[in-house]
């Protein structure tokens, strides 16, 4: 998508500029924002002198005497190497993105939803309202740091981007940064690895398929085939309550579909921010092997979340450090923060190490309210009349002008289907259906809280305590220790909900029958604790056992009755991850960090390995089709980004999905590449006269082996165009590229612009691997879309033999030489030392910069 079309001319103007004005005036704009990295500099604010030690890779690692200073260096630090980056992600999670890239219809509808979902305004609630003094000091310190880099300087001084969009007449004001811009960043976060609005698309799919259908399209988890992330084994979490016979379908309850025609506000389809390296595909990994399966005799912790593909990299490395450590100044940690955000999301410090993947639960809800007729501000619920709530929001436009929103709210949460069409001149104003939405990150919630909860936690009892406060995004939650242990958590608000509502389609919101009666109680969620098996891992699958959820309805029962529904989701990421992490951890008993390695880059493709037998037998009247099959399937199924028959498969395997289930049903419901897909597809192979397998654009009847062996001529014919006839020479790397785009100049259309901030690779992985590379296959490429944003593995047994790399590089600015230094390692699974103690830290220094008090 060419987000900023409109800045074409503007761009090329400064092309003519670089090209007459010379070296000096490139060298200006490219090199003058790159920041001091060593010496000393004088700093207001600071209480004492901080050290900020630099790596190879520009790594800091930050040390400072109290947690005021930490915290301040901090953000002086991110300010430093990312500012951009934090001044696009305040902007996203403010719903002001236009005053940064002037007005464009393309992002119209983003900061419309945004602003009408109410980001922002629950952002500055918690601010106001949810933190303790303490979390809202540590919040200070670290705007106070950020704002003592930025203060004093214009947009040129801090980031080439000011000065490409200033040409196109983009005025943007250097604005401090505040503890509300680091909780609007969270937000945008929570929505992202969130659910989204697919209660509509259900509610239609419901209506116009038969459950038959539907569960060919959309099957259950496979819970007696794929694993899932708490076993039986793990289920005593509480005194098991007897049970009646269960239903038939514990998964999902009969909902009645409640299909509404109507778009949301902006006009958006519930994916907010694709553009900005957000949206779906997203997943993660992680994993923690006892010592009783280590050579060493000591935990080790993996993680690699898999989030949107961007550039710079979502994640910022750090390392922070009191000295000394106290119960004052109680931080000791080496990990990740998005550049928005102060402490440690994901690392360890000096006592344990921790990793998350998503649990994706099903946290939003989409109710159609009943407007009072002669008065659009009032709704009714169970009978009676009530006012809503309505706040106006000014859009404003970097180039100059604004327009105004008005939002109502209800009790249930905002109307998003008003205000779907707006323009500079204005918005189209309420919508002809109003559905509110319920969404638990508009809580009341101190997620800072909860992250330094963890950075301070010394063992699995203050683990647990900080994770109890983790409200959203719900993660499942490794945990290991340097006394030997591992664990295991589910934080998160988890709604229960009256037996009426699943939570797949949009419920009635005239009646408190349907509304939430409350949230699973932290103390019932799923936890593991040195398990017998010796490793607990997560992939996004089933997050348990059909028998946790009637156990923990019995526990329910008492104070909320039986006529309830405590499923947490029925969309799990299907397991093909899952099942093939737990083949490889169950192959050793001497894990190393090599042989995790090992387990996070394998790219085995286990729908390809399942429809083998079934392309072994298709028959063929070209000899050269017979003969690529058959090299084909020589293949080990691993997607290296140097495989041949790993191209060839993808080729076939992105003519699937349409072929088979969207010509049919389509127009209802889409199945994707995904693992959802993949397991659909696997389901109708022992079916080969299923009609699912005509090809409707024909006059005659396929079946399974017509049908693929057509699908694999089309994969061999535009592999011959675009690769060559010659199959030495395909790679799958050759099709499989990882662009990274820099927002929002990346997408401007102008080469010369994309060739400075953008950067790409060809890699490896395959969506539903371990390395999971994801691409879609209703895409025009093969391109990624999500991606392993991190891979890291923590040694207990010695912090400083733990291994990682990120994507692209600890840099925002385009010509630092740490911009996309680890791009290689990332797409070659080369890791680099992430080394912890004091000693470590100064052997592999390359820079050292002192920040002294400016009094």
């Amino acid at each position: 998508m060419r987000i900023l079309r409109f800045i074409l001319l503007g761009l090329l103007l400064v092309v003519v500029v670089i090209a007459v004005g010379g070296f000096i005036l490139f060298n200006d704009l490219t090199r003058g924002p790159l920041p001091q990295h060593s010496g000393t500099l004088k700093v207001a604010g600071l209480q004492a002198p901080v050290e900020i030690i630099r790596d190879d890779y520009g790594v800091p690692h930050i040390y400072a005497a109290n947690a005021h200073d930490l915290l301040f260096a901090q953000g002086y630090t991110q300010a430093q190497d990312r500012w951009w980056q934090m001044e696009f992600s305040r902007a996203i999670g403010s719903g002001r993105i236009q005053e940064l890239t002037g007005q464009n219809d393309d992002v119209m509808g983003n900061d419309v939803f945004i602003r009408t979902a109410g980001w922002r305004a629950a952002a500055e609630r918690n601010i106001a309202e949810a933190y303790d003094a303490e979390t809202l000091a540590y919040l200070q310190a670290f705007a106070d740091g950020v704002n003592a880099y930025i203060g004093g300087k214009n947009g040129g001084d801090l980031a080439l981007e000011y000065s490409l969009l200033g040409v196109n007449g983009v005025t943007i004001p250097i604005q401090p940064w505040t503890p509300v811009d680091s909780e609007a960043w969270i937000k945008a976060m929570q929505w992202n690895l969130g659910t989204g609005l697919q209660d509509q698309d259900r509610s239609y799919a419901y209506e116009a398929l038969s459950d038959e259908e539907f569960d060919v399209l959309e099957p259950q988890y496979p819970f007696d085939r794929h694993p899932t992330i708490v076993t039986e084994d793990d289920l005593p979490i509480w005194e098991k309550v007897p049970l009646a016979a269960a239903p038939a379908d514990r998964v999902v309850a009969a909902n009645p579909a409640r299909p509404v025609e109507t778009a949301f506000a902006g006009g958006i389809n519930g994916e907010v921010a694709f553009g900005f390296g957000m949206g779906a595909g997203l997943g993660s990994n992680n994993w923690v092997v006892h010592g009783s399966k280590t050579a060493t005799g000591m935990p080790l912790l993996a993680n690699d979340p898999h989030l949107g593909i961007q550039m710079p990299s979502i994640w910022y490395e750090i390392g922070l450090h009191c000295q000394p450590v106290s119960e004052a100044c109680p931080f000791d940690m080496r990990g990740y923060s998005f550049p928005a955000a102060p402490g440690i999301v994901l690392g360890h410090n000096n006592r344990i190490a921790w990793g998350f993947t998503n649990i994706d639960p099903d946290v939003i809800d989409l109710y159609e309210i009943k407007v009072n007729p002669d008065n659009p501000l009032q709704y009714e619920f169970d009978g009676e009349m009530r006012d809503m709530t309505v706040r106006n929001e000014e859009i404003k436009f970097g180039d100059g002008g604004s327009v105004t929103i008005q939002v109502r709210e209800t009790h249930l949460g905002p109307i998003i289907t008003d205000n779907v069409e707006v323009t500079p001149e204005g918005s189209s104003g309420y919508g002809e259906v109003a559905l509110a939405m319920r969404w638990t990150a508009l809580d009341p919630a101190a997620i800072y809280r909860a992250l330094f909860g963890l950075n301070k936690a010394q063992n699995f009892e203050d683990f647990r305590a900080a994770a109890g406060e983790f409200v959203a995004p719900a993660q499942n939650i490794v945990y290991a220790d340097v006394d030997g242990n591992i664990g295991y958590q589910t934080p998160g608000l988890i709604p229960i909900r009256p037996a009426v509502n699943t939570g797949l389609v949009i419920q009635d919101g005239s009646t408190s029958a349907t509304e939430w009666l409350g949230y699973v109680p932290a103390d019932l969620l799923p936890r593991i604790y040195n398990p017998e098996r010796g490793w607990i891992h997560s992939a996004n699958e089933a997050l348990a056992p059909l028998e946790y959820y009637d156990q923990l309805k019995a526990q329910l029962a008492p104070e909320y009755g039986d006529d309830i529904n405590v499923v947490f989701n029925r969309y799990w990421d299907f397991g093909f991850r899952g099942e093939r992490i737990v083949e490889l951890l169950e192959a050793s008993d001497q894990h190393t960090i090599e042989s995790l390695q090992a387990i996070q880059m394998d790219n085995k493709i286990l729908v390809a390995e399942a429809m083998a037998p079934y392309l072994a037998t298709l028959q063929f009247d070209d000899a050269d089709l017979a003969a690529a099959r058959d090299w084909m399937l020589e293949w080990d199924f691993q997607a290296n980004r140097d495989s041949g028959p790993a191209a060839l498969f993808s080729a076939l395997w992105r003519r699937i999905p349409a072929a088979v289930f969207n010509d049919s049903y389509g127009d209802r419901w889409s199945v994707g590449g995904g693992s959802a897909g993949q397991y659909a597809l696997i389901g109708l192979l022992d079916q080969p006269d299923n009609a699912l397998w005509d090809d409707l654009s024909t006059d005659g009847v396929e079946d399974r082996d017509a049908l693929l062996a057509a699908l694999f001529a089309d994969a061999h014919a535009e592999l011959v165009e675009t690769l060559g006839a010659d199959r030495s020479q395909w790679e799958w790397g050759k099709l499989h590229a990882a662009v990274f785009v820099s927002n929002p100049l990346g997408q401007s259309g102008i080469s010369l612009i994309e060739d400075i901030v953008n950067r790409s690779t060809a890699t490896g992985g395959w969506t539903g691997a371990v390395d999971a590379t994801n691409w879609s296959t209703g895409s025009d490429t093969y391109d990624v879309g999500s991606l392993p944003s991190m891979r890291t593995i923590y040694d207990l047994g010695d912090l400083d033999r733990s291994v990682n790399h990120h994507t692209t590089g600890q840099s925002g600015h385009p010509y630092s030489a740490d911009y996309d230094n680890q791009i290689p390692l990332w797409a070659s699974g080369t890791y680099k030392p992430m080394v912890f103690t004091r000693a470590a830290v100064e052997a592999a220094a390359r820079d050292t910069l002192r920040l002294e008090p400016a009094n």
